[in-house]
């Protein structure tokens, strides 16, 4: 049996704004994939609304998310998206696939479906110039032991050749043959050493390396259509130093980003445990400071997920020049 929240577009925000007063502001439904993307859709939204509009962020039926997954759930909305209802949603591979899918098409093609532009808000949350700052708030020790963004950067720049190949096997009918599970798991760095990470990288040339022969063998007609897909990415803003920002957010999170972070902060904290020891006056003291500090830790995944530091990423201001042309800035 269907219910009218299933068939809930647009106009029917529409109709519910001119039911209120003249004086009340209009009210825009965001919807989203999930309940992890609330606070960071909020975080950008917030930047839109004034005196004529606010933004009410909501999530679809729990039956949809239950049983479609979270792009599936969003179908039926996405089609009847406008002025008064919006959908927010990762870019996954829609984005840079341009096209080759309908749901492509689609969010790529309608003013008032927003993406990331980068993968998912996990690769946002990842930004490399802003971990440094994330590290400072969990271990507030503003010491730099380890530099994220020249890390990320080489990273991004050994599996770049490869990503590309996941990209044009994605634009393809073929996808099935190195799909994005394939390719994450080339791409594994397994267990990182902060302060030897040359020796990971050395082992993942190699693995990507055989792993680019082996497709170049399958495909020997493909060098033209792979260096088309490699300038297409270039403009849509993939750079062999930025490809970390479009795998999948989930693998750079949970795999490459907060590891490596959670050995950088205990690292510092024993820093900052030294410096405490030293600098309290009696050992009540420095328990009850090591106790505030030590919870701090357990807060890196948390805080890390609330970082804001992306909207300062060229990424972030396509995602902004999108949201600006429906709705005015008032911070600009």
């Amino acid at each position: 049996m269907k219910h009218l929240k299933d068939h809930i577009n647009s106009h029917y925000f529409e109709a519910y704004n001119q039911l209120t007063s003249k004086q009340a502001r209009r009210k825009i439904v965001a919807y989203v994939e999930s309940y992890g993307d609330v606070f960071f859709w909020r975080t950008i939204l917030t930047a839109f609304e004034d005196d004529e509009h606010y933004f009410e962020i909501m999530l679809p039926s729990r039956a949809n998310r239950l049983e479609r997954g979270k792009k599936a759930a969003l179908a039926h909305i996405l089609n009847g998206v406008g002025k008064d209802m919006i959908a927010c949603v990762d870019a996954d591979y829609d984005y840079l696939i341009q096209g080759s899918t309908a749901l492509s098409s689609l969010i790529l093609s309608n003013p008032y479906v927003f993406h990331t532009y980068a993968y998912a808000i996990e690769n946002l949350q990842c930004y490399a110039p802003s971990l440094h700052t994330v590290c400072v708030a969990v271990t507030l020790n503003d010491r730099m032991i380890f530099d994220f963004v020249s890390f990320l950067s080489e990273f991004s720049e050994i599996i770049y050749p490869l990503f590309i190949w996941n990209i044009w096997y994605y634009r393809s009918t073929s996808y099935g043959r190195f799909t994005m599970t394939d390719f994450n798991k080339v791409i594994e760095l397994g267990n990182i050493n902060p302060w030897n990470y040359e020796e990971s990288f050395r082992r993942l040339r190699k693995k990507v390396g055989r792993k680019v022969i082996e497709l170049q063998k399958k495909n020997p007609d493909a060098h033209e259509s792979y260096q088309e897909v490699k300038n297409s990415l270039r403009e849509l803003g993939v750079t062999p130093r930025t490809t970390y920002l479009y795998i999948q957010g989930h693998h750079l999170f949970n795999k490459v980003v907060a590891p490596l972070m959670e050995k950088i902060c205990f690292r510092l904290y024993r820093d900052r445990e030294s410096e405490i020891k030293r600098e309290a006056l009696h050992v009540a003291q420095y328990k009850t400071e090591l106790a505030g500090y030590n919870h701090s830790i357990e807060e890196l995944v948390p805080m890390l997920k609330k970082n804001v530091g992306f909207m300062a990423s060229d990424v972030f201001s396509r995602l902004k020049a999108d949201l600006r042309s429906v709705y005015s800035d008032h911070n600009d």
